[in-house]
């Protein structure tokens, strides 16, 4: 199967610090990527490199064969809003706080070209319902939900153009641990259903066990570990991946 994105030979430093050190993965169509790593790693500095939202000092990102950093900032955006979806950490980076829960997601509907009124509202109490918010809510600021319903209504956001790939950054990130599980299972539920390609960047082993079929282990900017995920986590073979997999059994 063709790759949907491609990255190769990606080089980036902070001062004297390696952020990217010729790092490479592909992606395919349908597939859930993970990008595991303890803090400093890399990996958000990867996924937002994959995403178009800062250039490498080297290297290229291809997604369908074009040069996502040789595009043109309207080009990206066009991708942002019809093939691509950006789920961040924090739930108020992605909304629009002073509109509707309804608004937030009818939004992004009319930025892939819907006019109809009636039909957007619709669709939006649909995607509500379908990330487990109540409808009667549709109306609502997103500032009066929790933050667990905030992640739920930013995918909603995010999902509801059906878009080929999506970007998550530590979706579960700063949540109760039952919410976490629950945000987990609608993730999962939503990407098998839509076929989704997904790039997840997370900390949380667990989580990437659950939702991921590859996972790439990134240490101080490199790729030290990657293959299918219950391969890495079931038989580590690098030093620092069996450090993580060794960590969160003992905890």
């Amino acid at each position: 199967m063709t790759a949907l994105m491609t990255a190769r030979g990606l080089e980036l430093r902070f001062g004297a610090i390696s952020a990217l050190d010729d790092v490479a993965l592909e992606i395919h169509p349908g597939e859930v990527v993970a990008i595991v790593g303890e803090s400093g790693s890399g990996k958000t500095t990867l996924l937002r490199v994959l995403a178009g939202m800062m250039p490498p000092e080297a290297g290229q990102v291809l997604y369908r064969g074009e040069d996502v950093h040789a595009m043109g900032e309207a080009a990206r955006r066009r991708l942002m809003r019809s093939d691509w979806g950006f789920v961040h950490q924090n739930p108020r980076d992605g909304l629009r706080l002073r509109v509707s829960a309804g608004g937030n997601v009818g939004e992004r509907l009319m930025a892939a070209g819907a006019r109809h009124y009636g039909n957007i509202r619709t669709e939006a109490a649909e995607w509500l319902q379908r990330v487990e918010i109540d409808p009667a809510r549709m109306d609502d600021m997103p500032e009066k939900f929790s933050g667990g319903m905030q992640q739920r209504l930013q995918i909603a956001r995010t999902l509801v153009t059906r878009p080929k790939l999506v970007f998550m950054d530590e979706p579960t990130g700063g949540l109760d641990v039952s919410v976490q599980a629950r945000l987990l299972d609608l993730i999962r539920a939503l990407v098998a259903e839509l076929g989704l390609a997904v790039l997840i960047v997370t900390h949380d082993i667990a989580a990437a066990r659950l939702l991921a079929h590859r996972m790439l282990v990134m240490r101080h900017g490199q790729v030290v570990e990657q293959g299918l995920t219950d391969r890495v986590l079931d038989d580590p073979q690098h030093p620092y991946t069996q450090l993580l997999v060794s960590s969160v059994l003992a905890a």
